[in-house]
This record gives structure tokens, sequence and C-alpha cells, in this order.
């Protein structure tokens, strides 16, 4: 799944992903598993409420390494093809 990021057009970051999700932009959430359980359910929660998929992924570092930076990232979206 984690390709995905790595071809595909993408925000990397909380507040980019969540505007991503308010805005209707994107297709699906990539949230790492050791992310701050604040973060976490706050992403759960906006992506339940307006019906975007989340798929875990293990470690903050292997989610930024897939979005192609330097350091962990706790949150990321894909976005739709526009």
């Amino acid at each position: 799944m984690l390709f995905e990021l790595r071809n595909g057009k993408k925000t990397v970051g909380r507040k980019q992903s969540q505007r991503a999700v308010l805005e209707g932009k994107a297709q699906k959430i990539f949230l790492a598993s050791d992310a701050d359980a604040r973060i976490r359910q706050e992403v759960e929660e906006l992506c339940r409420t307006h019906s975007v998929p989340v798929v875990p992924v293990d470690t903050m570092e292997s989610l930024g390494r897939a979005c192609g930076i330097q350091v962990g990232a706790a949150v990321a979206a894909l976005l739709k093809a526009q």
C-alpha cells in the first residue's frame, strides 16, 4: 500500500492531510501507529466523519520514508486524481 504514496500525489503532515479531507481531496489517509494518541484519534474521527479510509502504518519512520522525506511523518494523505 505504501507504494501508492511514492508515486501518487500526496500531502504529508497532520494539518495538510486534515485540510485535504475537509476539502474532499483525500482518497485515503495513511496514519502511523506510533504517532501521538491524540493525533491518531483526531485524524481517525475526521476520516470517519468524511468517509475517508484510514490505512495504518507501523511507524512514523516508515511512513516518512514512503513519502520520500528524511524524517518521520504521523499522517499522509493520498490525493484524488483531478
